[in-house]
């Protein structure tokens, strides 16, 4: 199983990550989505299986020397990160929200967010800007990176380093920019 936001569907469900992937044979997990470590992914199998994924990774040269330090910076994002996912999610809840009042947004903040992930649609008959103006315009502008998705579809990802004060300026500059170019 890809692993890589496994975390937040725990915090999301309020269920225990091993209980997840108890019908999986192997988990990569990242530790660096959404847990903040600098680098670093985790494999998780059986006994046989980490036996041959250990013969794979030197048969094919991978594999790293003194990674004590980088070792240490996944400790703490697996015992201390998880606990901050939850704020994550209200975070992104809040930004949805906020989303959802602007005139050329399109979200359901109820239904369309589920952890730290917000996507939203600008609406064409609204506004006279697509995705890709609009994310070049936050950018270049306001320091504020979106993703673009599609013609009008746009994504959010809130993460530890966002906090309320940045989702209210990101509200506030996304309906400067959407009232700038109102039908």
């Amino acid at each position: 199983m890809d692993g890589a936001r496994l975390m937040n569907a725990a915090i999301q469900l309020n269920i225990q990550p091993a209980k997840l992937v108890e019908c999986c044979d192997s988990v990569s997990f990242c530790l660096s989505k959404g847990l903040a470590a600098p680098v670093g992914s985790l494999v998780v199998g059986t006994h046989d299986f980490i036996r041959r994924a250990k013969r794979l990774r030197k048969v094919l040269g991978g594999g790293m020397r003194q990674v004590g330090v980088l070792a240490a910076a996944g400790i703490i994002s697996l015992t201390k990160m998880p606990k901050l996912l939850e704020l994550d999610h209200q975070h992104a809840k809040l930004l949805a929200q906020g989303l959802s009042k602007i005139h050329g947004c399109e979200i359901d903040p109820e239904n369309d967010v589920q952890t730290n992930i917000v996507v939203f649609q600008l609406d064409p008959d609204k506004i006279n800007i697509d995705a890709s103006t609009f994310a070049t315009i936050l950018k270049n502008e306001y320091q504020i990176l979106v993703t673009v998705q599609g013609k009008f579809r746009c994504r959010f990802v809130a993460h530890y380093m966002i906090s309320k004060e940045n989702i209210e300026y990101v509200l506030q500059k996304v309906k400067q920019v959407l009232e700038n170019n109102k039908k």
